[in-house]
């Protein structure tokens, strides 16, 4: 089971999860679905990093 720091904050009437580590998010009407979603944004972004493990490697093109 891997740990991921999370700050919760409740903003324009919905929860926000935020995960520190990777910059994923999370909401809902309360703090245990912002979580929830948060869980399940991790979920796909690790199934995406099996993939593509470079993920946060990319080239940049800044014009």
């Amino acid at each position: 089971m891997d740990l991921y720091t999370t700050v919760l904050r409740k903003s324009a009437g919905y929860w926000v999860a935020l995960c520190l580590e990777n910059g994923l998010v999370g909401q809902g009407i309360n703090q245990e679905l912002a979580i929830k979603q948060l869980n399940e944004a991790i979920a796909s972004f690790v199934e995406v990093y099996k993939i593509e493990p470079n993920i946060y490697h990319t080239l940049l093109n800044i014009e």
